[in-house]
């Protein structure tokens, strides 16, 4: 039986150049992951490189490309919570200015409208009169109460002779405001947490493009694929010296030989 020759046979060099094609994914931070893939994708898809048009791990690269690229720059919320600290602060501003007032005037003995103060603060001080010290949640189930009572006839009119309605109904504007933000809060974070995670689609994404570029590796030395592998070499140098996160302990992957 004749000898069968190796289907390719690599000199000192080639395996030298082989080599250098290995990246730590993940040191890379999520931008430059993004721009490698991108980058890589872009390259492949040049007429010049008709060997691999169409070829499955490019296409599967392609489609984890897709999938990161939509929520890698996503934050894990919504992000709108700035929006709901801002609108606790205003309705606390409020409800503490009011309550100043009222304090004030029920320890001013003989002042005509003492007694309206003394019970408009009994009210508030039977639904919290730190309400905006607790919770968003355990505030707004209070303050909701404090409203209702607040707006009775006999409180109304007692509001009134303090010159607190605009006081009241400012509170009561600034906690509907609150209710509304801190519910669109609820509701886009619920639609994030339904959307594939960060990195869970960023693990995918390295394996397609670990996996492609490994095929372009091992098919380096077949007519047409060392030119898609040198420009692609220079794209992972690139993007391998570019800034890096530092890497995670034990957690270094290569494109393998």
């Amino acid at each position: 039986m004749l000898n069968q020759k190796p289907f390719f046979k690599l000199n000192d060099n080639q395996l030298i150049f082989l080599e250098i094609m290995k990246i730590n994914f993940s040191s890379l931070t999520t931008k430059n992951l993004a721009t490698l893939g991108q980058r890589v994708i872009t390259i492949s898809d040049a007429a010049t490189h008709a060997v691999v048009k169409d070829h499955p791990l490019l296409l599967a690269l392609k489609a984890a490309n897709a999938d990161y690229d939509a929520v890698y720059a996503k934050s894990a919320f919504s992000g709108k919570g700035v929006l709901v600290a801002e609108a606790d602060v205003r309705r606390d501003d409020i409800f503490g200015g009011l309550k100043s007032v009222v304090v004030g005037y029920s320890k001013i003995n003989g002042f005509t409208l003492q007694q309206d103060a003394i019970d408009i603060y009994t009210v508030i001080q039977k639904y919290g009169i730190e309400l905006d010290r607790y919770s968003y949640s355990e505030e707004s189930a209070q303050l909701k109460k404090l409203l209702e009572e607040l707006a009775k006839p006999d409180n109304v009119t007692k509001i009134q002779h303090l010159q607190l309605a605009e006081v009241v109904a400012s509170l009561k504007l600034a906690q509907e405001n609150f209710e509304r933000v801190f519910a669109e809060q609820a509701g886009a974070n619920a639609e994030l947490r339904q959307t594939e995670s960060a990195s869970s689609s960023r693990r995918n994404f390295e394996t397609a493009i670990r996996n492609y570029l490994n095929v372009v590796k091992a098919m380096y030395t077949l007519p047409g694929w060392k030119e898609l592998y040198t420009e692609l070499d220079e794209v992972v140098k690139a993007v391998r010296n570019s800034k890096m996160d530092t890497p995670k302990k034990d957690s270094t992957t290569t494109v393998t030989q």
